[in-house]
């Protein structure tokens, strides 16, 4: 019998934490693979199997999932999954679906009065399908009703996705017109085009936890993974930028909890990580040359 289990494709070094942390403070932790596995079900039960080996037990003892799911969508898959058998899921199904697109994310959270990027969504493909041997091009339509609300400057990104791909800086008319040439329909953008003003966020931004327990009020963690370098606008650490920690000012602390609330909806518990852009602008406390002389300073022992 095991107190918790952990649901995983692969086991990476955020796994290898979890593991030792369950192990330091006495919580027996169980394993749960989700990638080459076979899972079958029907009126009479269920079992989970690998090529060598039987998981179906560990499936039935464990009442509570952590979901580890690398893939998105193997992580709804793993959620709906565990709720029908009855397990209590962190996190549940209802708070992935809505984490996996940006737009339904970003329409609670404008909702319930949090600060979002200006975001304009279109929802026509780029690039339809016709009767005529070649597409239909949709790209100078689309360009114009974006312009219209965002200006000339904009970013371009998937609706769901992670890494930072897909996510493209686009300026001026043709531009804009070029980066929309390339946005197809799939997987990771489903249908049409979502695009926001760009934020003037330095060199920087912020992955922040928020988390609550049943029972509890939701709490943030109150320092925060800071992503930064000058690589390009995008900082995320798939691109090769650095990681550092900030301290959260209150504000942020409740902003974020805000967050976090509206993603979970009437969920007893849950465990959301936040991308979070500081809106920077002209409020810098040093200038461009001083902070990159830092990072080149910190290149070698990062890498190290």
């Amino acid at each position: 019998m095991v107190d918790i289990a952990i649901l995983f494709d692969r086991s990476e070094s955020d796994e290898l934490g979890i593991r030792l942390t369950a192990k330091n403070i006495g919580i027996k932790l169980g394993y749960v693979p989700f990638h080459k596995v076979a899972y079958g079900f029907d009126r009479k039960g269920y079992t989970l199997t690998s090529g060598g080996r039987d998981y179906t037990d560990t499936l039935k003892d464990a009442r509570v999932f952590l979901n580890r799911g690398q893939s998105k969508h193997r992580r709804i898959f793993a959620a709906a999954i565990l709720e029908s058998i009855g397990k209590d899921v962190v996190n549940p199904l209802n708070v992935e679906l809505t984490c996996q697109s940006k737009i339904r994310s970003l329409l609670l959270f404008a909702a319930k009065g949090i600060n979002i990027p200006k975001t304009v969504y279109v929802p026509c493909n780029v690039w339809e399908k016709s009767d005529a041997r070649e597409p239909i091009d949709n790209a100078e339509s689309i360009s114009a009703l974006i312009e219209g609300q965002l200006g000339s400057s904009m970013v371009i990104k998937p609706d769901a996705g992670t890494h930072g791909r897909g996510v493209t800086l686009a300026r001026g008319h043709q531009g804009i017109v070029e980066v929309l040439h390339g946005v197809e329909s799939g997987i990771t953008n489903p249908v049409g085009v979502v695009a926001q003003e760009l934020i003037d966020k330095w060199f920087f931004d912020l992955r922040i936890i928020v988390s609550k327990e049943a029972g509890k009020a939701p709490y943030c963690q109150p320092i925060a993974l800071v992503r930064g370098g000058f690589r390009e606008f995008r900082t995320n650490t798939f691109l090769g930028n650095m990681v550092f920690h900030a301290e959260l000012p209150l504000g942020v602390l409740r902003d974020a909890e805000l967050c976090g609330s509206a993603l979970a909806g009437d969920s007893p518990a849950w465990l959301i990580a936040l991308d979070a852009m500081p809106r920077i602008g002209a409020d810098k406390t040093a200038d461009d040359y001083e902070v990159k002389t830092h990072l080149s300073s910190l290149e070698t022992p990062f890498a190290e």
